[in-house]
Formats: C-alpha cells, sequence, structure tokens
C-alpha cells in the first residue's frame, strides 16, 4: 500500500496548478492521470510531423494566475509566449470589416481611444460602445440580476453592427457559450478584468510552441524535482472513507492513502467519483446540473509562404461557420493556419471532410490570394468548456467539500471566472491554498 500526504485527480491545468503550489510548499504530493499524458483538454497532439494543441488557446495579460505560475516553474513569460497588443479585426465576407486598435494609454482610455478610431463601425455604433464601456468602468459590476449577454446588451441599446462584430464574438472566445443564453454576470467579469483594469491586460498572449512544450512540459519537471510524483495511466475508480474524512483511493489493484484529496477532473467525472458518498449527495446533483458546449479546431496545412496579412496573428470572421483564426507562424509553424468553431452549430452535423471544405472556402474567399491547403486535422473537442449560462453560479461549487480532507479543482469550481485555462489556474491554487491551511489546523 502507497501513501501520499495529498492525492491529486486529474493532470489538466488545475490539478497541475495545484501539483505546483503544493511542490513549491514541499508538500508530499501525488497526481493521478488515467491518461497517457497530462494536459487534459490542452494536451499535445500529432499532426503530419508537427505538435499542435487538442484546439487553438490564446492567452491574455490578465491572466495574472496563469503568468505567476510560469514564473514559479522557471519560465519567463516574454520569452514562452508572444504579447501583442490590442488590435480586433473582424472580417466578413458581406459587411466590412472592422478593426479596433488598442493605444499606448491608461486603461480603459487605451479601449476608448481605440473604438473612437475604429474602422468599419459608424459614429452611433462607436457612440453606443464607448458609453457602455465608460459605465462598466464607473460601476465596474451589473447591478442587477443576471441575465443573457443578449439582454445585457439590448439593455445598453449596442447596435446590431456592434453586437455582430463585437460583443457576439468576444462573447463566444470567453464564454463558449451563444449570447442568447450566456451569463452577463460572467461575461461582466471578464470584459472588466481584460479591458478595464490596465491597457496591458488586453495583450493577446499566444503561446510560441504547443501548450505542452509552453506549460505541461516545464509543470511536470517542476513537480518531480520538488518533492511531486505522477503517475500517468492510473485511473482512480473510488474515493475511501472514515468517519466522514479521506483516508485513500482505490486505483486499479492499489490503494493509496492520502491525508488529502483533490479531485481535478470535469465535473462529470467528479460526480461520479462522489458516487456511493450520501454526505455528498448534493454536491454530485450540482456537478450533474453542468451542462457543455463543443469547440471544434481545423487546422490547415498551406504553403510556408502563406499567411494572415494583418500585424497580428489572430483574426476574427462573422457571418461565416468559421469564427477565429489563428496563423501558427508564430509557433515555428509557417503555414498552419488553425480556425476556432465555438459553441454548437450546423459545423457538428458536418463530417470532417464536409467541415474542412467549408472553413478552407471561406477563407479563400476573405483571402482569395491563399493557395489551396496541402492537409487538414479536424479536433473536436465534445466537452470542451461547461455552458456558462445564466444564473451558472448557482450550481458552481466551492473548493471545500463536507467531507474533511476533500477538495475540489477545475474551471467550473466558483472562481467568477469561465472555462478558462486561467479559471483552472485560479481553482488549483485555490485547493492547494485551503489543503496548505487545513494542514495547519489539524498539526494545532
Amino acid at each position: 500500500m502507497d501513501s501520499a500526504k495529498t492525492i491529486v485527480i486529474g493532470g489538466g491545468w488545475a490539478g497541475l496548478a495545484t501539483m505546483i503550489e503544493l511542490s513549491r510548499q514541499r508538500q508530499t504530493a501525488h497526481l493521478l492521470e488515467s491518461a497517457k499524458q497530462l494536459g487534459g483538454r490542452a494536451r499535445r497532439v500529432p499532426f503530419d510531423k508537427d505538435s499542435l494543441d487538442n484546439g487553438q488557446h490564446l492567452l491574455i495579460g490578465a491572466y495574472k494566475q496563469t503568468l505567476a505560475l510560469l514564473k514559479t516553474i522557471g519560465l519567463d513569460s516574454d520569452t514562452v509566449l508572444q504579447r501583442h497588443t490590442l488590435d480586433w479585426q473582424v472580417f466578413s465576407p458581406v459587411h466590412p470589416r472592422v478593426q479596433v486598435h488598442g493605444y499606448s494609454a491608461p486603461a480603459p482610455f487605451h479601449l476608448l481611444a481605440g473604438l473612437f478610431t475604429a474602422r468599419g463601425l459608424s459614429w452611433h455604433d462607436k457612440y453606443r460602445a464607448i458609453v457602455l464601456g465608460h459605465k462598466l468602468w464607473k460601476e465596474n459590476s451589473i447591478a442587477h440580476q443576471d441575465i443573457s449577454v443578449s439582454d445585457w446588451l439590448l439593455l445598453h441599446q449596442q447596435t446590431e453592427t456592434l453586437s455582430r462584430a463585437f460583443w457576439e464574438p468576444l462573447c463566444l472566445a470567453t464564454l463558449n457559450t451563444p449570447i442568447q443564453e450566456a451569463s452577463a454576470k460572467c461575461f461582466v467579469r471578464v470584459l472588466t478584468d481584460a479591458f478595464l483594469e490596465s491597457a496591458s491586460a488586453s495583450n493577446y498572449l499566444i503561446p510560441r510552441q504547443d501548450l505542452s512544450g509552453t506549460f505541461v512540459d516545464p509543470a511536470m519537471t517542476f513537480i518531480e524535482k520538488n518533492a511531486g510524483r505522477i503517475s500517468l495511466a492510473h485511473r482512480v475508480e473510488k474515493i475511501l472513507l472514515e468517519n466522514d474524512r479521506v483516508i485513500a483511493v482505490q486505483c486499479q489493484d492499489n490503494v493509496i492513502e492520502a491525508d488529502n484529496i483533490v479531485i481535478s477532473t470535469p465535473p462529470n467525472q467528479a460526480a461520479s467519483l462522489l458516487s456511493g458518498i450520501p454526505q455528498l449527495s448534493e454536491l454530485k446533483r450540482q456537478l450533474s446540473a453542468f451542462s457543455y458546449h463543443p469547440i471544434c479546431t481545423v487546422y490547415l496545412r498551406y504553403p510556408e509562404h502563406t499567411r494572415l496579412p494583418t500585424a497580428t496573428p489572430i483574426i476574427g470572421m462573422s457571418d461565416t461557420l468559421s469564427q477565429w483564426v489563428f496563423d501558427r507562424r508564430v509557433c515555428q509553424q509557417a503555414g498552419v493556419i488553425a480556425v476556432v468553431v465555438s459553441s454548437s452549430g450546423p459545423h457538428m452535423g458536418m463530417d470532417n471532410e464536409q467541415l474542412t471544405a467549408t472553413v478552407a472556402s471561406e477563407l479563400a474567399h476573405c483571402f482569395p490570394d491563399w493557395p489551396n491547403h496541402i492537409s487538414a486535422k479536424v479536433i473536436r473537442e465534445k466537452r470542451a468548456t461547461f455552458a456558462c449560462h445564466v444564473g451558472i453560479d448557482s450550481i458552481r461549487p466551492q473548493t471545500e467539500t463536507a467531507i474533511t480532507g476533500l477538495f475540489l479543482a477545475g474551471d467550473y469550481v466558483d472562481t467568477g471566472y469561465p472555462a478558462t485555462l486561467e479559471g483552472a489556474v485560479q481553482s488549483g491554487l485555490t485547493a492547494a491554498t485551503a489543503i496548505l491551511k487545513s494542514n495547519i489546523t489539524r498539526a494545532l
């Protein structure tokens, strides 16, 4: 029988953040991951001779905890991430391109100035956007019960052009939930952190390689050098209790004793692990109440000279199936273009060949000088994120549970953030802090 001070179940970013903080504090911890690799939904996948992510990801300057975590494991964020100032460009086959450039000014004037000088927006569009931006800056919250983002936009008299070319793409990018059902409360939290705190908070931070090379691999090295242990292909089947406190996990034919257990799996898997624990029946009900939205990423390989005609390697698209386009030249993958299609829609009824053809056709329409693509890879993550719908806070659980020594971590935990890498990291650090405090309490 093995033993560890703390067992962390799940090796996504939440679990890794928990392990990093515990290892930094020289706490004995053991991470158990059922897959053969770490990273969770941000894991590495092969494409031709390259390594890609299981879906294209983007970080922003507002991700303070993620940036701090990179520093903890010895990484310089400016070395592993390429930083770009806000440059919002949305292409459309039927409407003028919308461009909003951030300025070198204190927040929120960097954005307000960008909206004032934006291209593709009428003066009325700009006025309504600036009025809302100023109101958010002054109030820094929504002063009413949670409503949908679409109702919130109507309440603040946002125009159809603004909704189509700015608010709706931003909502899908951050919440992965259609504006008709997305939580305005959560959306405002994202807007506040990204656009109103500082000019650098709205910067795009694009990994210079796949996320496994950027974070997961260095995290694994740091953990194993600092009292941590990682076991892959180890599926936890049961959590063992005694007198309402955790004592061990059953992992295949092995039982591993522990004083603390952190479940850092998605909510549906966490609910399964809580089966048979009557004290947590309400928590299991909460976890089972989550619904999910998919994300499809279409990777297209073109000849190496193919590139986006913009200063930044990311653009938006509207009136198309394609929503976001990334030029992976920054990742030393010249000619590889990633196209993201968030949430549900007609693309889910297409097979990979149909989806690839549709996306390639849309890109060809917007960029007629591009040659035909050479190869393609479609990645579908059917449960990419939890649905961040109106009232989502009512089912988001806290880190600590009614069982002594049992904690939760994951982007779905009540961080106030939607399902983002930053939310996952925050939850993991919160779980580690709770464990450290409980250890001190037990020692007294």
